[in-house]
């Protein structure tokens, strides 16, 4: 079996050197301001996605809105409500079977 030393891992010395060379050559003087241009866009990527995660916690960690029930009041999952003492619940495909 023969080993694709360029097929895997990171590049070597020679190659970093001609992305470098490569580099220098198409971007010149505006080198330094690309670098600036690509720091500022990961760091606002970073505090983008810092922003997304902390939503999640916050949702996640957020208690279940249900409405306060009297001692023996019934709660109906499927809308949310509680039940009237004569009410039956809701059940999972909207009919309710009569046998």
């Amino acid at each position: 079996m023969s080993s694709l030393p360029l097929a895997f891992g990171m590049p070597g010395l020679t190659e970093w050197i001609v992305i470098g060379v490569i580099g220098i050559l198409l971007f010149g003087k505006r080198l330094p301001e690309v670098g600036r241009s690509l720091g500022k866009g990961i760091v606002e990527f970073k505090k983008g996605l810092k922003g997304v995660e902390d939503d999640i916690d916050t949702q996640v960690s957020k208690p279940d809105p249900q409405p306060a029930l009297t001692s023996g009041q019934k709660f109906d999952p499927t809308t949310g409500k509680p039940l009237t003492p004569d009410a039956q619940p809701a059940t999972a495909t909207g009919s309710q079977d009569h046998a």
